[in-house]
């Protein structure tokens, strides 16, 4: 089991970046951090870009993986995006993972005054971000014209140090995105469900996920285990910091279920995540991340 950790961008640099090198010394496969322009109740205080963040962070680590969890079309365009996430390969010297989503609703979709969209509508924009986004990084010239994007001519030279590209780690929990997942995933990742009333629903409906992408995986007339399965311990109503045996079950019960990667967060001092960093530090010291 690989274990990833994410680092909220709400501190200023002089404290992420022993954050970051932290993660790295600990032994963690993966870190990554989250790719809004701001995040439930937290839009009111400090927070920082996603992608100067990595690129921050690849400058003061050498080995640990680096990833956007998640980068969403609700405000990155394929074009654009595709210029940073190529900067930000080389500058990572191929180590970074593009964790890529539909959006939800919330600050990141109302803030630049777009209407809202329905589930549906945000996969279809989801599924032509994927394909323009995976065109453009693997091409040097590319022109689109789709339903949500348009690119004319649009380079990448000279192109990412992972090739095609690097990693898509897809997100997603519905039958729709599943499909994308499976059709473009180098990796999948997922939630589990958001409405449940304890931790062992969570785990169930975590269950039922599993069961659902190896049957989209087996539909698609691919081995269950042909691509990596990253689970965010964290969404369950327990968080997986909370002591060292919450996050040695948790890994436990991550594995059982097929997971190839576990992912954790770094404990804040209140709000989400709230935990001590002393937990963090016993993890790191117990288990051979």
């Amino acid at each position: 089991m690989r274990i990833g950790i994410v680092i909220l961008p709400d501190q200023r640099w002089p404290v992420s970046a022993g954050r970051w090198r932290r993660a790295e010394e600990y032994g963690f496969d993966h870190a990554w951090t989250y790719d809004h322009l701001g995040w439930r109740d937290l839009i009111d205080g400090p927070w920082f870009d996603a992608v100067p963040t990595l690129t921050a962070a690849a400058m003061v680590t050498s080995r640990i993986k680096l990833g956007t969890y998640v980068a969403s079309p609700n405000f990155r365009h394929p074009v654009h995006f595709a210029r940073e996430v190529t900067a930000l390969d080389d500058i990572s010297g191929g180590r970074l993972l593009l964790g890529l989503g539909a959006g939800g609703i919330g600050f990141d979709s109302a803030v630049l005054g777009e209407p809202e969209l329905t589930p549906r509508r945000r996969v279809d924009r989801f599924t032509e971000f994927l394909d323009l986004l995976g065109t453009i990084l693997a091409n040097p010239a590319t022109t689109w014209r789709g339903e949500w994007y348009q690119a004319v001519d649009a380079r990448s030279i000279p192109g990412p140090v992972q090739r095609p590209r690097p990693p898509f780690i897809v997100a997603a929990n519905g039958p729709r995105a599943l499909r994308l997942a499976v059709k473009h995933g180098d990796g999948w990742v997922t939630t589990g469900s958001h409405e449940v009333p304890d931790a062992e629903a969570w785990w169930r409906s975590v269950a039922g996920t599993v069961a659902r992408f190896e049957e989209t995986m087996s539909a698609a007339g691919r081995p269950p285990d042909a691509i990596p399965r990253y689970l965010n311990l964290d969404t369950s109503p327990v968080y997986s910091m909370t002591s060292v045996d919450a996050f040695t079950d948790a890994v436990g019960r991550a594995a059982a279920l097929g997971f190839t990667d576990a992912i954790t967060h770094w404990p804040r001092a209140s709000s989400w995540y709230a935990g001590d960093e002393k937990v963090l530090e016993s993890v790191a010291g117990l288990f051979p991340l």
